[in-house]
Parts: structure tokens; sequence; C-alpha cells
């Protein structure tokens, strides 16, 4: 009886999500990631300041995304034969110098070039985070688990761009790069003191692994991924702009809200997830961001933006976590890595694309264009989802 006991114990704490390192890693993901949303509102202020246009503000923006796009592979593979913890700091310490650095730069050369560096340590830093909570979740609870890991980035995004903003307006740009710095600073200090898993020598090992760019079991999520970050391109990039055009006010509350209804889908998307799976989740919240960007396309008050960013963090909030959980599940024991290297490259792909993209749309022809473009691009999502449902029941339907 007690030896049962023992047992039932033990299965209780291997399934325990909230253990003092998934505490860890989710404070230090925190702290970076209010680094990095403090400056995803300024840094198109900053590129202002510095004498640029709208497609100078998209190229500065996009370039960031594109850099951590090509390091991603590398972070994939380093993170299965360097170890977790030394592709983790080192990507942490790339982010802390590079933004630190940002308050120097007197021309957008200068800039563009940071921006480089800044997304190598993104790359890295982010592809490691995502990678060392999987290994710390308990298997069966990982689309809960990922849920609350993914809140400890909500939660920055809930205070980080208002946070930015604010601070850009009473302190000089130089000051609040440095306090982005460091907070990236804290989130070192704290992954310092994580334990991390250890590399398995099937996967550290040069003879067994091959080098690759991408984990094919990741592909379709991290496809439907891709259209759907495309839309953010076009709301951190351009989105204070396009309501400062339009004499709208409340673009720091639009964020707020925006992260407020994301945090609100981790309560229980994640768990979703667990029971029933993608086909419950993807579908309805791609149609809340498709609402949302037809909104803000139209955006004639402060009451549609509010709206509009409700129904986009709730629909952002119900699909990211769970594509991510999706390409993870499937991947090989020596391959999360580098599925979660694919998922967050085409994370960079999407805001990257839509970044440039939208600069020149925007442009071209306003920035209203922008959004209706965006929604385009989520029902392209859905109907590339539809397609990919379909050809894995076939395919389920053959083999049984």
């Amino acid at each position: 009886m007690n030896s049962n006991n023992e047992g039932l114990q033990i299965h209780k704490n291997k399934e325990k999500i909230w253990t003092r390192d998934f505490i860890l890693i989710c404070l230090a993901n925190f702290f970076i990631f209010l680094g990095f949303q403090m400056t995803l509102p300024t840094i198109p202020l900053f590129v202002e300041h510095l004498g640029g246009n709208d497609q100078l503000i998209g190229f500065v923006v996009g370039i960031f995304t594109f850099s951590a796009l090509l390091l991603r592979p590398f972070a994939g593979h380093a993170l299965e034969s360097k170890g977790r913890k030394f592709v983790y700091l080192f990507g942490l310490a790339i982010f802390v110098l590079s933004v630190g650095s940002f308050g120097f730069a007197m021309s957008i050369a200068f800039l563009f070039a940071l921006r480089i560096i800044q997304g190598v340590g993104w790359g890295f830093s982010t592809t490691a985070s995502g990678t060392i909570a999987t290994d710390i979740i308990p298997s069966k609870r990982r689309g809960e688990g990922m849920g609350y890991y993914g809140l400890s980035g909500n939660l920055a995004l809930a205070f980080g761009p208002s946070l930015g903003l604010a601070l850009s307006g009473v302190l000089s740009f130089k000051l609040l790069f440095f306090i982005c710095a460091g907070l990236g600073i804290a989130a070192f200090l704290l992954s310092s003191n994580i334990h991390y898993k250890k590399v398995e020598k099937s996967a550290a090992s040069a003879g067994t692994v091959k080098w690759d760019i991408y984990e094919k079991s990741a592909l379709p999520p991290s496809l439907l991924l891709f259209f759907i970050t495309v839309t953010f391109g076009g709301i951190a990039s351009f989105l204070p702009l396009y309501t400062a055009q339009k004499g709208i006010t409340g673009i720091q509350w639009y964020f707020l809200i925006y992260a407020l209804a994301l945090m609100l889908t981790r309560t229980f998307t994640g768990k979703l997830y667990d029971k029933k799976g993608h086909q419950a989740v993807f579908i309805p919240g791609a149609i809340l961001i498709v609402l949302a960007m037809v909104l803000l396309s139209w955006l004639p008050n402060t009451y549609v933006l509010f709206i509009a960013a409700f129904l986009y963090g709730f629909g952002f909030g119900t699909v990211q976590p769970a594509l991510q959980a999706w390409s993870i599940e499937k991947a090989p024991k020596n391959r999360k890595g580098m599925a979660n290297a694919t998922f967050f490259s085409f994370f960079d792909l999407g805001v990257g694309v839509g970044a440039m993209a939208f600069g020149q749309i925007g442009h071209l022809f306003g920035y209203g264009s922008i959004y209706k473009t965006a929604a385009v691009s989520v029902v392209l999502a859905i109907v590339l989802y539809l397609f990919i449902l379909r050809k894995e029941r076939v395919r389920v339907h053959q083999v049984g």
C-alpha cells in the first residue's frame, strides 16, 4: 500500500508543471521579452527621429527578424551539440550588448547594423528558451505548460510597449535602451541558475546528426504561423504611426488590451489543445484575427481600435501556442531544439516579410491597405490549414 502511494506521489511530481526551473525560465523569459517589447513601438519612432521614412522603418524592423531567422538553424543544432545553457546565455549576452548600443546610434546605417546583431542574440535566446521550457514541462501537459510559458511573454507584452512609449516621451532614447539592456541582464542572471537538461549522446554526436536547416515534422504548423505573423509585422511597425495620422488616441492601451486578451486565452486554450488537438482552436482563433485586421483597416475611432486589440489578442493567443505545441510534439526527442528553431524561423520570417512588405504598401497605398492585406494573409492560412487537415486524414485512412 505504501509503495503504491509512493509511486502515485512520484507520478504526480513528474506531471508537475510549476517547478523551480520552470518558474526561473518563465521569469527570464518575462524580462528578456519586456526589454524587447519596450523597443518594439519605439524603434520606428527612433528611426523617424534619425530622419527615416516608412520604407526605412520597414527595413530596420524587418532586418532584425531576418538575421534571427538565418541564425535559428545554427541555434537549433547548437542546442543539441553544445547544450541548452551555452546557447541561451550566449544569445542573452548578444542581445544585451546590441540593445545597450542602440543609444549610441547616430545614423540609420549604424542602427541597421546593430539590429542585425540584435537578431542574432534574439534568434539564439528565444530558440533556446522555448526548447528549455519544453524540456522542463511534462509531455502529457505540454499544451497547458507551453500556454503558461507563453504567458510570461504575454505579461511582458502587457506592459512593455506601453511602458516603452511612455518612457520615450520623458527620457532620452539612450536611457530607454539602457533600461531595456538592464532587463536583459536580469534574464541572464536568472537563467544562470536553471538546471539544464544534459544533451543526449545521440544528439551531440556529429556522426549521427545530419546538418540541415529545419525539422520536417514542424513544417506544417510553422508554415501556418508564417501567414499569421505577417499581421504582427504590420501592427508592430506601423500601428503607432497609423493612429497618429488618423488622430486616434490610445495606442498605449491597444497593446495593453491585446496582451490582456492573450493572457486570458492562456487559461484554457492549452488544456483544450491537450484534450482535442489543434482542430479545436486554430480556425476560431484565425477568424478572430481576420476580424481584427478588417477593423484596423477601417479604424474610425478609439473604440474600434480597442475592439480590434481584444480580438487580435484573443485570436493570436489561441493560435500561437497550439501551433508551437503541434510543431514540437511530433519531432524526435533529439530534434526538439530543431523543431523549435523551425517554428521560430517561420515566426521571424512572417514578421520580417510583413514589416518590409507593409512598409512599401503603406508608402504607396496608405496605412489602411496594410491591414486589408494582412486579413488576406490570415484567410490564406485558414485555406492552407484545411488542406493540411485533409491531407492528414487521407494519410491516416490509407494507413488504417
